[in-house]
């Protein structure tokens, strides 16, 4: 091993107990060590602010913390404390907490193009019942999910359009179809095909491209036309790119969207929200058949919905999101400055809106390339920087950044070797990393 890498002498030791237990080694597949170099996969111990240490002392500068869903930074003073003062008072009752009332209350104040939420822990239970919802209140069968957005939801309905559709019976399968994002065409011809059997268009409102002029309203043309809802996944945009999600920045209102991710600053908490029409078909004043929305044990847990009440009103009130932004655009542009001062501009390249970054390792024919991405990985980690993303978080500072540019330099150099060996091998000392989403282990 490379002097210069950090020892992970423990965390191998956790990570071998770990896929002893629990199938994966981790309970989200994103955060399996597939996903990262060979024995260099660090076991978390804690983390403060943009830091995080693992269980073998070594401290890393974190991106893309919790999946994305630690935005504020990790024990986020404000979070903290609003979770302990319900801890206190009880976490789980018999009949709902007032603090359920004020959490909605909060929420629909924040996202005010929603008119109804209902709460959950996490984000597939969320869209899994809009989808419920869609096809109860149209009586049609197939849903329509965005073929460029990578991941809606663990249930089948979803699971089985991706290469891990093991266990996922065909006829599932079929009631899904797809459209591509950012064109009307295709999305109206496979309306068109299926004329009155599309309960719902789901996509992401945005990703790592902006929405084509007019495309977000074309959108909602055209599922009014067809007779179908149009569901805004908010897992990633909320917040991000407004307190009040895509649908707040871009102006075009769905009928239903799904929150998490940023809302809960880590805890688990996700919302389902929309129009009051749709919305109280899964509640007790309406004439029709009852929708079975969302119904779960620990949806309400008071600390849960105490840390999101605190978020909101910490971005709302620190403006969180244009820090995001700010952050993001100065690690956009100093990656950038050195990917090119090494030659490989071309080949490392940051992607997306500055409060979510990625980056993209393309090899000698610019394509991607699960390889470079394994040396690049190495590298980072070598300098201390935990990054299989770029998403910044607002507990990062400037000194955060600089640091994480001067990685990045000397992994661009090394990079830059392996271009001119045509040959990344020598530098990836092991296995590539893999992607999440593939047939076999």
């Amino acid at each position: 091993m490379n002097s210069e890498e950090p020892d992970l002498s423990r965390s191998r030791e956790a990570n071998e107990r770990l896929h002893a237990l629990i199938p994966g080694g981790a309970h989200t597949y994103a955060k399996g060590d597939d996903q990262y170099p060979q024995d260099l996969a660090p076991v978390i111990s804690h983390g403060r602010g943009a830091h995080v240490w693992d269980v073998d002392g070594n401290r890393y500068v974190e991106y893309g913390s919790g999946l994305r869903s630690v935005s504020l930074g990790h024990a986020h003073p404000r979070v903290t404390e609003a979770v302990r003062r319900e801890v206190d008072r009880g976490g789980n009752f018999v009949r709902p907490s007032v603090v359920e009332v004020e959490a909605a209350e909060r929420f629909l104040a924040t996202v005010p193009t929603a008119e109804m939420v209902k709460f959950a822990k996490n984000g597939s239970d969320a869209t899994t019942a809009a989808v419920r919802l869609a096809r109860a209140a149209t009586g049609r069968p197939r849903v329509a999910v965005c073929a460029d957005h990578p991941f809606f939801s663990v249930d089948d309905w979803f699971i089985g359009t991706t290469p891990m559709s093991a266990g996922i019976p065909a006829a599932t399968n079929e009631l899904t179809v797809t459209f591509p994002y950012g064109d009307l065409a295709a999305t109206e011809e496979l309306l068109t095909r299926h004329e009155g059997e599309v309960a719902c268009l789901i996509l992401e409102p945005a990703t790592h491209t902006e929405p084509p002029p007019g495309y977000l309203a074309g959108l909602r043309e055209l599922a009014d036309r067809h007779g179908c809802v149009l569901v805004f996944d908010e897992m990633i945009t909320g917040f991000r790119w407004s307190e009040a999600g895509a649908q707040g920045l871009y102006g075009v209102v769905p009928d239903l969207s799904t929150f998490g991710k940023a809302l809960g600053n880590g805890f688990a908490v996700s919302a389902l929200a929309g129009r009051r029409e749709l919305m109280e078909r899964g509640g007790l004043r309406h004439r029709g058949d009852r929708v079975f929305l969302l119904s779960t044990t620990h949806g309400a847990e008071t600390h849960a919905l105490a840390a999101a009440m605190a978020v909101q009103a910490t971005y709302t009130e620190e403006g969180v999101t244009a820090r995001l932004h700010t952050l993001g655009e100065r690690l956009a542009a100093g990656v950038r400055d050195a990917a090119a001062s090494m030659g490989v501009g071309d080949h490392v390249v940051v992607r997306g809106r500055a409060s979510n970054l990625v980056f993209a390792t393309l090899d000698e024919n610019r394509q991607p390339s699960q390889s470079y991405r394994t040396l690049f990985l190495r590298r980072l980690l070598a300098g201390g920087v935990l990054a299989p993303s770029f998403v910044v978080s607002g507990a990062l500072d400037d000194a955060d950044i600089d640091h994480t540019v001067d990685v990045v330099a000397d992994a661009c150099a090394v990079y830059r070797k392996a271009l001119d060996a045509a040959d990344p091998t020598p530098w990836m000392a092991g296995r590539a990393v893999k992607p999440v989403f593939r047939r076999l282990a």
